[in-house]
């Protein structure tokens, strides 16, 4: 019988192929079982990727058994981690440093980051991580790094205007992302890889002369539906409107609770993925209220203050949630 495999399918085998980690070729035998047409036609190669992903899971186990140190791997913290990408001297380490006040290692030569760092960038009510990373190379990605990339919630890419090859920068970058699976056109759902609405593309150095001349040009070579923001991590150029568009790129609600006759707590909103429903929001917070829950009050997002809402109504944005248990 003719196993009939989709283009999904050839899409998460391919990342497979090109996966380094455990981590990378774990998630795309996931993918792979997951898109694979289930029939009779493909009962033989279902099962190889079953023991495919049992090897590796138990070989994944074994190297945690060991207390492997893995220099790429950054606990999430806070409402979302964004990864910053970029190639030397592009001016990561520095972006960090005036977003989250890290101790950041910022020198004028190429590859002073050799393993990942994070800070935590306050936003209004919530703290964003983000994560610096090694630079890119004309090889590609540092090993490990992929696995980091394809991990986090959104994406900063950022490309040193400055720079003589800045255009080669930007083409490069978003080629080897896209190679790598890491992003993906909207239509492309087969793997893990983020949509190009979580990756922000921002041309640092652009206070400078030479910089100001070279983003025209960058803007240029964008492909449809992509923007570039101009900032300067060395003056605080556009700083506050680049916070809001990573506040953005991570598709997250922040939701207030309050209980009945009290006034709301504002100091921490439960976070949740752009489009949950009530009931989602309970499932966060307890899943024993589930059963007892009759339903809420909405303030924001609903027509009138406290209009009493169903459990399957979409929360937005700041909403402030009364439950009725």
């Amino acid at each position: 019988m003719p196993a009939n495999l989709t283009p999904q399918y050839y899409a998460a085998e391919e990342a497979f192929r090109n996966a380094v980690t455990i981590t990378e070729k774990i998630s795309a035998l996931e993918d792979m079982l997951a898109v694979i047409p289930k029939h009779k036609g493909t009962e033989k190669l279902q099962a190889d990727i079953k023991r495919r992903l049992a090897r590796l899971r138990e070989e994944g186990q074994k190297r945690n058994a060991l207390n492997r140190y893995d220099p790429f791997h950054i606990e999430k913290q806070g409402a979302g981690q964004v990864a910053l990408v970029g190639y030397p001297n592009s001016g990561k380490s520095a972006l960090v440093g005036a977003l989250t006040r890290a101790k950041v290692k910022i020198a004028d030569y190429p590859f002073t980051t050799i393993i990942p760092s994070s800070g935590m960038l306050p936003y209004e009510e919530v703290y964003i991580q983000l994560v610096d990373t090694p630079p890119l190379t004309s090889e590609g990605f540092p090993p490990g790094l992929a696995g980091l990339l394809i991990s986090a919630d959104a994406l900063l890419l950022v490309i040193d205007s400055c720079a003589g090859e800045c255009l080669n920068q930007l083409e490069s970058a978003l080629r080897l992302l896209s190679e790598r699976k890491i992003i993906r056109d909207q239509t492309d759902a087969a793997t893990k890889a983020k949509p190009m609405q979580r990756l922000i593309i921002v041309a640092n150095k652009t206070d400078r002369p030479e910089g100001k001349e070279n983003l025209q040009l960058l803007q240029e070579l964008l492909p449809p539906n992509f923007e570039i923001l101009p900032v300067s991590a060395e003056k605080g150029k556009n700083l506050e409107q680049l916070k809001t568009r990573l506040f953005a790129a991570l598709e997250i609600i922040r939701v207030f609770t309050k209980p009945p006759g009290k006034e709301p707590d504002f100091t921490r909103p439960f976070i949740l993925p752009q489009g949950s429903s009530v009931l989602e929001l309970v499932e966060d917070i307890h899943k024993d209220f589930i059963k007892n829950l009759r339903g809420a009050r909405i303030w924001g997002s609903a027509r009138f203050p406290g209009q009493s809402v169903p459990k399957e109504y979409i929360i937005r944005d700041k909403d402030i949630i009364e439950l009725l248990v």
